[in-house]
Parts: C-alpha cells; sequence; structure tokens
C-alpha cells in the first residue's frame, strides 16, 4: 500500500517537473526562434531596400540608393544602420531580380558558391507564384520587395542560425534530461520522507490490533466460561444471556480482527493450485443457505485456470464473496459466480441482484466496519470487516478487487494475476 502511494508521489513530482521542462524549453527555443527569425526579415528588408538592379535600362536606374530609403534613416538617425552592424556585414545575401512581365533581370549569388543561379531562380519564381511576401526555403530566409519595374526576392542563408538554434536546443535537452534524472532520485527520497511517518502510525496501528485481539482473548474467555457455569446454576436468564450474547459478539470480532490482521501482516506462502476447483469447492457449501432464502447459485467456471496463490486464503475469498452476495440480495432469485482468465489474470466475479450502490460509497466498502446500511445490526455476525479481510487477501496476492453496479445487480470482482 505504502510502495504504491510512494510511487504516486514521485509520478507526481516528476509530472511537474517534466511539464515544467518541457513548459520552459519550448518557451526558450520559441522566444529564440521568433527573435532571430524577426531579426533575420529585418535584415533582409534592409538589404532588399539597399539593392540597386545593375540594369540602367529599367526606368533610369542609377546605383543611387532610393530615396525614400535615404529618408527612412534621416528620420532613424538615433538607431545604429544595419550596414555598420556586423550581423548585416557578417551576413551572406542572394538576389533574384525578376521582371514584372517574368524575364530574369538579375541573379547576385554574394560571396559564396553554395547556391548556383539556376537554384535561385527556381527558388524565386516558386515563391513568387506561392505568393508569401517572407518566409524559409531550404536553409534560406526569403523576403520579397516590389520595385519599379521588377520584383526583388532576395536571400539569406540561414545555416549557421539553424546550426546555432539546432545545438541550443540538443544542449538545453541534454542538461534538462541530466537534471531530470538527478531530481527524480531526489523525488525518491523527498517520496520515502513522505510516507515515512505515515508507515509507522499504520504499522503501530497493524501491532495494536493485533497485541489488543490477544490480549481480549482471554478474558472473553473466561466470562463466556463463568456465564456457561453460572446459567447451569441459576437456569434461564435474559440477563444473562445478555451477556453471552454479547460475549459472543466480542469474540467474533476479535477473531475476524486478527484475522485481518494476519492477513495484511503474514508473507503469504504460495503454491500453484487449481482456482478452479477451489471455486468450485468453496461455492458448494453455500448452496444450501441460499436454498433457505430461496436463491440458487449458478457457477460459470472456466475449467483448469491455474494460478499462484495461497489455498487457505482464496478459499476464504470465495466466502467471503459469495457469503455477501446472499446476505444481500434482494429482489433475485440467482447469484451468479463466474471465473475466467484474461491478459495473464484470474478473473472471479460475483454478481447479485440489489439495488445499487452510491459510487461515492464503493470505495468504502472495502473499508474496516464500514457496511452501507448503517441502521444494520451485527445480530447476523457481520461487523464490516469481511470486505476489507477479501481486499487484504487480494491484495497480497498482487491483485485488485473492485465492485460494480449495472441494470439493478452489483458484482464484486477479484482479478488475480496467475503467476
Amino acid at each position: 500500500m505504502f510502495k504504491k502511494s510512494r510511487y504516486k508521489i514521485v509520478a507526481a513530482i516528476m509530472s511537474v517537473l517534466v511539464f515544467l521542462f518541457i513548459g520552459t524549453l519550448t518557451l526558450i527555443y520559441t522566444l529564440s526562434y521568433y527573435e532571430v527569425e524577426n531579426t533575420n526579415y529585418e535584415l533582409l528588408e534592409h538589404h532588399a531596400q539597399m539593392y540597386v538592379l545593375n540594369d540602367p535600362m529599367i526606368n533610369n536606374q542609377s546605383k543611387e540608393l532610393p530615396k525614400e530609403f535615404m529618408e527612412s534613416l534621416k528620420k532613424d538617425e538615433h538607431k545604429k544602420p544595419f550596414d555598420k552592424d556586423h550581423s548585416f556585414e557578417l551576413s551572406i545575401f542572394y538576389s533574384v531580380a525578376i521582371a514584372d512581365d517574368g524575364q530574369i533581370l538579375d541573379i547576385d549569388v554574394g560571396k559564396q558558391d553554395k547556391y548556383d543561379k539556376k537554384t535561385l531562380q527556381s527558388y524565386a519564381l516558386d515563391i513568387l507564384e506561392s505568393g508569401n511576401t517572407q518566409g524559409s526555403i531550404d536553409d534560406l530566409a526569403y523576403f520579397v520587395e516590389p520595385k519599379q519595374g521588377y520584383t526583388l526576392v532576395a536571400f539569406m542563408d540561414n545555416t549557421i542560425v539553424k546550426h546555432n538554434m539546432g545545438t541550443l536546443f540538443r544542449y538545453t535537452l541534454v542538461f534538462g534530461s541530466v537534471a531530470l534524472v538527478a531530481l527524480f532520485f531526489v523525488a525518491i527520497y523527498l517520496a520515502k520522507r513522505i510516507v515515512k511517518p505515515l508507515e509507522e502510525s499504520y504499522q503501530k496501528q497493524k501491532q495494536f490490533i493485533s497485541d489488543a485481539g490477544h490480549e481480549l482473548k482471554t478474558p472473553v474467555s473466561v466470562v463466556s466460561a463463568n456465564a456457561e457455569l453460572l446459567s447451569r446454576e441459576i437456569g434461564d436468564n435474559k440477563w444473562l444471556s445478555n451477556i453471552q450474547f454479547e460475549n459472543e459478539r466480542m469474540g467474533d470480532i476479535i477473531s475476524q480482527l486478527l484475522n485481518l490482521a494476519k492477513t495484511e501482516d503474514t508473507t503469504i506462502l504460495k503454491e500453484s493450485l487449481n482456482l478452479s476447483r477451489l471455486v468450485a469447492g468453496g461455492a458448494l457449501p453455500f448452496e444450501s443457505v441460499a436454498f433457505e432464502k430461496g436463491l440458487t447459485l449458478v457457477t460459470k467456471i472456466n475449467d483448469d485456470i491455474t494460478i499462484i496463490g495461497n489455498n487457505s486464503q482464496l478459499s476464504q475469498l470465495v466466502s467471503i464473496l459469495v457469503d455477501n452476495a446472499i446476505r444481500h440480495s434482494t429482489n433475485g432469485k440467482e447469484i451468479e459466480i463466474v471465473l475466467t482468465e484474461s491478459r495473464g489474470h484470474a478473473n472471479l466475479s460475483v454478481i447479485n441482484a440489489s439495488d445499487p450502490i452510491p459510487r461515492e460509497t464503493r470505495e468504502k466498502l472495502f473499508e474496516r466496519f464500514y457496511r452501507v446500511d448503517e441502521a444494520r445490526n451485527s445480530e447476523d455476525n457481520h461487523y464490516g470487516l469481511g470486505l476489507a479481510i477479501a481486499k487484504a487477501i487480494v491484495t497480497a496476492h498482487n491483485g485488485k478487487i473492485s465492485v460494480n453496479c449495472k441494470d439493478n445487480k452489483v458484482c464484486f470482482t477479484a482479478r488475480i494475476p496467475k503467476s
């Protein structure tokens, strides 16, 4: 039980850390990429504005910078021009000028020969056809600038930027993963420290129940013997009968508590056993009990289902579930006992007709001393410990027990691994 609690604490801590790590990594990478991309487009736009076509036949252009561009620089004299910025000086630009009629006017391959004129021309035509004004293609960022009589498609080599962004991502991922591994062991340590006081308290509680049960057995036995001797001397007496009845109840409660403590504390001896025969044999004694209440036991047991388990405890599990179904069966004449196997598990289900159990109380059914009908007395010698014992048995076999309600039927299912 506490091992699962530790796992849940570790899982919760690691889930939060992984979520924060992924969120932080995504945020850093996105913001960095966004800033770099904006800077690239600013550089490209600046390059496109500075571009002068080396063809005097197009609108009689000279090699002087456009008047509009020079005026924009005068307005922003307080800003550092890109042509004096190292990032602009170190960037590698390519340009393709295309006339309005589709004729290629000029292709500038820049300082590098990584991209030839044919490739740049193909990229430029594809970009114009797509209608996009900026974006990226291959390892190039591009910007489209309409000019007088032609359109300029400016490219900038993004290879180094992409490499740097990839390096940033890899190093962040590596160091973040190492940090998560270290924090995983920290989470295990913290989970142990958190659960330890609860585990110690629970162990003390179980030890108290066990010790108190053993200590109470002696006075209960003495009271029972003395009451029996007294009844022989004075005969029938309602006060003495009450003492005997309550003493028997006390003895039953002590026996069930000790049984529960033993089931939870003892490391059980397991062996290979035929669960099909065990369930069939465990249900047989209850046929007469069911008959007295107008009920019929219907068994649907698959043959030769074998598991590794404890014969005594599993027999007790069958008895608890069948007895519980008989006692709480209403508006029905059949109790189904079903045993199947699936995915390496044996599934034992006991189904009886009954009013649906509220969802919020289903998990409480397996708690000690819990009963759905709080007004029920204990004249039938049941004190809300049977299902708690059943859960302890299933847990000791590394299985799970659950309850479901459907079509005015209640189904208790114990799912136990076969090995």
